[in-house]
């Protein structure tokens, strides 16, 4: 932790380069990656301060729209694509996923109930090897799960037939650095 303190105390000490930031916020992207430390969008696309707007889950997991009881996630995406105006959404899946290796294994969550109930919403389950450790395939097929939930949010639906929003499927190799992009054409990730 302390390093993270010495950091965050130096951090400040640059306010030249901060106050632009204080005049508000237009991301042209909304970034959809998965709560692991491994992943760091602002590092893995060169971002900077105010050029990203992040929605991180365990497991990426966009939940089911539903307008009855709305999720701090559909908020998320509401507040990115209508107010902010993004016009690119990223689904960034990861290998090596915790998550998406559970719903791909069949792991007894019982233990940890939020995240068992929480990984409910990853349906439908993930295709993949049980024995392949950085659950390649099932990432993949899972991010491509929840490129099609988006689409099934209404505004994002509108915002798609109106050629106003493109949505994009990456995965993200913790173990390599490398991207790679889902290719409609082909489908399959390939390198960016």
């Amino acid at each position: 932790m302390q390093p993270l303190i010495d950091n965050a105390r130096t951090f400040g000490q640059r306010p030249e380069e901060f106050a632009k930031l204080a005049e508000g916020q237009s991301p042209q992207v909304l970034f959809i990656t998965c709560s692991d430390s491994r992943v760091v969008p602002a590092l893995i696309t060169g971002a900077r301060p105010g050029e990203l707007f992040e929605l991180r889950t365990a497991g990426n997991i966009v939940p089911p729209y539903a307008s009855q009881h709305p999720t701090s996630e559909a908020a998320t995406i509401e507040y990115a694509v209508e107010v902010l105006g993004v016009r690119d959404i990223v689904v960034c899946g990861h290998s090596h996923c915790g998550a998406v290796g559970a719903l791909v294994r069949g792991d007894d969550l019982d233990a940890v109930p939020a995240v068992r109930d929480w990984l409910n919403h990853a349906t439908p389950r993930p295709a993949g090897t049980v024995e392949d450790p950085e659950v390649a395939e099932g990432v993949q097929s899972h991010v491509l799960a929840q490129v099609l939930r988006l689409r099934s949010y209404p505004f994002i639906d509108k915002k798609l037939a109106e050629d106003q929003l493109t949505l994009h499927a990456w995965y993200y190799e913790v173990h390599t650095g490398a991207v790679r992009v889902h290719r409609a054409e082909t489908d399959a990730f390939e390198g960016l």
